[in-house]
């Protein structure tokens, strides 16, 4: 990076309240708020009340703001903002889809064995509620070596409805062959049905997101956007659309007659959509996404968050009791390690939250994962290896 790029970067951060005073590497987890994000947020409570919170003049205003939020998110997904379902979260988007199926005793999901535990606690209890199979396929063992989009097939069945994975592995960084994986999944069982958790991908790959041929595709705002808690999305295939009756029901989903009686269901992914949310978090995700455009395009980005993520794989790597979970530099920015002998990592990552540089413990498998977003600096980097470097010492 040039000294004018780092300067442009230095002062883009400053944008940042939560940069200012930590070292941050939990973007996977939450991304730190803009202060355009958090201005915009402000100004949109203080409008709904100038209005009048519940008047015509509110309605109209947040609907707009509503539809600019859809458009914004549907421009990085390159598809349709008639394929967005707004949703409060990844979990609320995948609930939408797995849920949404009429399922049938005997209907066959099939999970990696590195999906979230939302993912896994919501296939138990449909399998409890509806008798339906739920079986899990080995992909964590393919981090390194292996053939992802062979495994899965293998374990696909017949009867299988619906398979889940992930984009990016949350837990590992690992960056899936979607399009491909998709592909021969429907070669082997035409009739499955895809669901992706994209809550690692969203705000990180250079996305179109109608070329990876998957169902569903759930995501959020507040990871790698930077957005506000509390609003995210799930992408609904224009042909699966029918795949899917909505689950929870109210009054953004429906249509209704002059005598606002339903008649059926919104046309498009609006249909899943329940009812009043907190509306001026809208243009607080709007303005963040916008706040990144602004630095730099999303393959602009992406490239510097591989470029960062190579850099603290081989830093970490020159650490003797450090092994990283990749044997290679990751294509996320998601970098998982392990250090000898420890057992129990949540010590070691407490240890690093005390002295202000933010990273994660993850239970399976055992490990710390550290995230570099395009915000990251290289001094950053060199400073939390020197923490981990002094901490085992």
């Amino acid at each position: 990076m040039t000294s004018e790029q780092q300067h442009s970067l230095e002062v883009h951060r400053q944008q940042f309240p939560a940069l200012g005073n930590k070292l941050y590497f939990n973007y996977g987890g939450q991304g730190p708020l803009p202060q355009p994000a958090f201005t915009a947020i402000q100004s949109a409570y203080t409008q709904m009340q100038e209005l009048g919170p519940f008047t015509g003049g509110a309605l109209a205003w947040m609907t707009e703001k509503v539809e600019g939020t859809r458009r914004a998110i549907a421009s990085q997904l390159n598809v349709s903002p008639s394929t967005i379902t707004l949703t409060e979260s990844v979990s609320s988007g995948c609930n939408i889809a797995m849920w949404g199926f009429n399922w049938q005793p005997g209907d066959h999901i099939l999970l990696s064995d590195c999906e979230h535990p939302g993912i896994i606690a919501t296939a138990q209890q449909l399998s409890h509620r509806y008798g339906v199979e739920v079986s899990t396929f080995p992909l964590m063992a393919t981090l390194n070596e292996g053939d992802p989009i062979g495994v899965m097939v293998e374990h696909l069945r017949p009867n299988t409805r619906l398979a889940i994975v992930s984009h990016i592995l949350w837990n590992t960084g690992q960056v899936l062959p979607l399009t491909a994986m998709a592909a021969a999944c429907r070669q082997a069982v035409p009739t499955v049905a895809i669901l992706v958790d994209a809550a690692q991908s969203v705000g990180v790959l250079p996305l179109k997101v109608d070329e990876l041929d998957v169902d569903f595709y759930a995501f959020t705002g507040h990871k790698w956007f930077c957005g506000p808690d509390g609003l995210g999305g799930l992408y609904v295939r224009a042909a699966s659309l029918d795949r899917l009756e909505p689950t929870f029901i109210g009054w953004r989903g429906i249509d209704m007659d002059v005598q606002g009686k339903p008649t059926g269901w919104k046309p498009d992914g609006r249909r899943y959509e329940v009812a009043t949310s907190a509306f001026p978090l809208f243009p607080g995700l709007t303005a963040a996404i916008e706040l990144q455009e602004q630095w730099g395009t999303p393959t602009d980005r992406y490239q510097r968050i591989v470029h960062l993520s190579q850099i603290l794989w081989e830093l970490l790597s020159t650490i003797p009791k450090i092994t990283c979970l990749r044997t290679t530099a990751p294509e996320s920015g998601l970098v998982a390690f392990q250090i000898e002998g420890f057992s129990n990592h949540r010590p070691f990552v407490q240890q690093l939250e005390s002295q202000k540089m933010m990273v994660r413990l993850i239970a399976d498998p055992n490990c710390v994962r550290a995230c570099v977003h395009y915000l990251t600096l290289e001094s950053e980097l060199e400073q939390l290896v020197q923490a981990i470097e002094q901490a085992l010492a």
